[in-house]
């Protein structure tokens, strides 16, 4: 496939359309399932059905953000390294602003600004970005090495957790943006809170390796596939070796649990906020791997379209997963003003009525709605060529 005469890899835009949809399924889970307000991945209150549903989104944001990079890099061979710099800054401040604005408000509903932000999968982006907009000026192995210790070491940080945990005020502020998950107050107590979702340590880490990466799609496919074969089962080797030592690389340790089927789901059940290098292993791998089996392979349109649009594609699925919560908490006759607060607000957990069947529903029906806006936008991007459409 090309894109205005620039080749494309289906395998990759599919990856990337894959792990999108399966966002949206964790999204939908948020806003229509009774059980938001307690953690799904808590084997004390879980069960299987919604540890996996949760479990198996955690391969988006990993794949997400590295692939990222790996499409930086391949811009690269397409354009000067000054003008790949410059977008990746102005595309990284852009992100940052969307995160902000559009993405705060398809989160919340709520248009009260006492809550300042949730800095999410985007904000990790857009720094990450603006910090490989400067990085890229070195040659793509030295990129590659930062990204790899980044990802390596970043666990040694875990002992360095702010005492009492959030919130957080002053340079104890500083901390939770660089690797401790909580909400601060980065303009002083009183002031807006802003909570980190998304830590950036590893997250540049990864955009960086993601970078390097790409320099394996400048090879022959014979010598390409292998490779990402061998490089995904390595990586998955070495997550069960780790984890199942209880090693390194993740703050939570794998335990034996009363049946079989929890001690695996302990087993999987490794750290995301911040992502451990365990949870990277454990979801880039099998990505990895996934790429080298669909390698030159018929790809499924439906997701390379959506795959070719995903800034787009992320920015609807928000709003579209917060109105079906609100569609059927209102068929459910529940209250709909939690759907409209701050969501650190104890009552923006309640009143979601509806049982795990109803969150699969909701998903297929965002699907259904979003594709045909996200095929309109792709052949509209394939058309023309106005500067601000590679913005979105």
């Amino acid at each position: 496939m090309s894109d205005g005469g620039r080749p494309r890899n289906d395998s990759i835009d599919l990856l990337r359309g894959l792990v999108m949809v399966l966002m949206v399924l964790d999204h939908c889970r948020d806003f229509v399932h009774g059980g938001f307000a307690s953690d799904p991945t808590d084997l004390a209150t879980t069960n299987a059905a919604l540890f996996a549903t949760r479990w198996i989104t955690h391969f988006c944001a990993p794949v997400f953000v590295f692939l990222a990079g790996t499409g930086a890099f391949l811009r690269g061979t397409r354009t000067s390294r000054g003008d790949n710099a410059r977008f990746l800054l102005t595309r990284g401040l852009w992100l940052l602003v969307l995160e902000v604005t559009v993405v705060r408000f398809g989160v919340t509903f709520d248009c009260h600004f006492g809550f300042l932000a949730f800095l999410q999968v985007i904000w990790a982006l857009g720094v990450s970005m603006i910090a490989l907009s400067a990085l890229i000026w070195l040659p793509p192995a030295v990129v590659g090495g930062f990204g790899v210790a980044m990802v390596a070491l970043h666990n040694l940080l875990d002992r360095f957790a702010v005492a009492g945990g959030p919130p957080a005020a002053g340079l104890d502020s500083l901390w939770f943006f660089i690797h401790q998950q909580g909400p601060v107050f980065p303009f002083g107590q009183g002031a807006p809170l802003v909570f980190i979702a998304y830590p950036l340590v590893p997250w540049i880490g990864v955009m960086a390796a993601g970078y390097a990466f790409g320099a394996v799609y400048r090879w022959a496919p014979e010598r390409r596939r292998p490779f990402l074969l061998g490089l995904g089962g390595a990586m998955i080797a070495a997550f069960v070796v780790l984890r199942a030592g209880n090693l390194y690389g993740d703050p939570s340790s794998f335990s034996q649990q009363p049946t079989a089927l929890f001690t695996v789901l302990s087993f999987v059940n490794t750290t995301k906020y911040p992502a451990s290098l365990q949870f990277l292993f454990m979801t880039l791998g099998p990505a990895i791997v996934l790429l080298g089996l669909i390698d030159g392979r018929r790809a499924w349109q439906p997701l390379v379209t959506l795959g070719r649009v995903p800034l787009f594609f992320y920015l609807l699925q928000w709003p579209a997963a917060h109105v079906a919560g609100i569609v059927i908490a209102a068929a459910a006759g529940a209250s709909l003003a939690p759907f409209f607060a701050n969501p650190l607000d104890q009552v923006f957990f309640s009143n979601r009525p509806s049982g795990l069947g109803m969150v699969y529903v909701a998903w297929a029906g965002c699907i259904l709605v979003l594709y045909p806006l996200c095929a309109g936008f792709a052949r509209l991007k394939q058309r023309r060529r106005d500067w601000w459409l590679s913005y979105l």
